[in-house]
């Protein structure tokens, strides 16, 4: 390799054209969320830059040149990073789903991860809540503001007031319909119909759900909206549900920090996240006796075999159960 001259720019260099154009074809045509084209982006930089020692980022790629061999050691040097299975797997899947993209397009000769075998993922249970533990965190939001403020708020203290409504009621919305972090916060005025009790819900590929706005979320939510206009007095339907307070729709990080703090008031482990809502949901509704295909409906799960891990969750609590008290277990 060349030293670089004192007058190289390399900012004046192009990212891998190979490469935008895959992620414009899975924008496009997969209708690929941002994180997923940002996540697919990282993994085919890294193993540019761990194989190839070149930057993707930063300019051509010879593609071609790739061989089984560097994609075998793609995957020894991933193991060595002590990552879990799961990121093993999905940074080989984004290699392998790159370079079907680049055949089709004819631009390689041959996909070097194509016959690559992946590590066997473990079968891990989503974590959840219990119903009790749902129903502390539902509270937290009020208790936290009230201890972090050592009194009960009064009207005067519009802000912390809004900022309590609008946390309860997307805990709620959450755990109501099972939604990603992501679908709450992109969920827009025009998304909620208050009075059927339903919400439009738009999920992963932008795929459109009908979901389930029970009787505490519904309250929680028309309790928010009657102060919504000191962020945002914009009442069209599609200006955003949740905002903050400039106005502007509040996003999954901001809300995961507020999360935080709900999960050390409520005596929660730290570990949790929002996404536990969604598992929570789903395993609550299964252990109340709901069919696994209208759980799959509500959860917008295109395969039923995504949706029947939670009837795991079901059973090893049921032999848990079983274990503690049948006399003879």
């Amino acid at each position: 390799m060349t030293d670089k001259s004192p007058n190289d720019n390399t900012t004046d260099r192009k990212p891998d054209t190979k490469l935008t154009g895959f992620l414009s074809y899975l924008r496009a045509e997969r209708n690929a969320s941002e994180h997923t084209l940002e996540s697919y982006r990282m993994d085919i930089e890294q193993f540019s830059k761990l194989i190839l020692n070149q930057d993707a980022a930063g300019g051509e790629i010879n593609w071609d040149d790739v061989s089984v061999h560097d994609a075998r050691s793609f995957v020894v040097g991933l193991q060595g990073e002590e990552l879990t299975k799961t990121s093993i797997i999905r940074k080989i899947s984004a290699m392998r789903s790159f370079y079907r993209y680049m055949l089709r397009e004819n631009q390689v000769s041959a996909n070097p991860f194509a016959g690559l075998t992946s590590p066997k993922r473990g079968k891990l249970l989503p974590k959840y809540m219990t119903v009790a533990e749902v129903s502390r965190l539902l509270d937290a939001p009020a208790q936290y503001w009230q201890a972090a403020n050592g009194q009960e708020l009064t009207k005067s203290d519009a802000h912390a007031q809004l900022s309590i409504s609008r946390d309860s009621a997307m805990l709620e919305v959450i755990y109501s319909g099972g939604l990603r972090i992501s679908e709450a916060t992109g969920l827009n005025l025009g998304s909620v119909d208050l009075i059927g009790g339903v919400m439009l819900v738009r999920g992963k590929g932008k795929k459109e759900r009908i979901c389930a706005l029970g009787g505490p979320a519904n309250r929680a939510l028309r309790s928010y909206l009657k102060v919504r206009a000191v962020w945002n007095p914009d009442t069209r339907k599609e200006s955003p549900l949740f905002v903050n307070q400039d106005g502007n729709r509040i996003t999954p990080r901001s809300f995961q920090r507020n999360f935080k703090l709900y999960l050390e008031q409520a005596g929660l482990p730290a570990d949790l996240t929002p996404h536990k809502l969604r598992h929570s949901f789903a395993t609550h509704l299964l252990d109340a006796g709901a069919d696994l295909r209208s759980v799959q409906e509500l959860l917008g799960h295109a395969n039923l075999s995504t949706t029947q891990i939670y009837t795991h969750i079901s059973s090893e609590r049921m032999k848990a159960v079983y274990a503690k008290a049948h006399p003879r277990a």
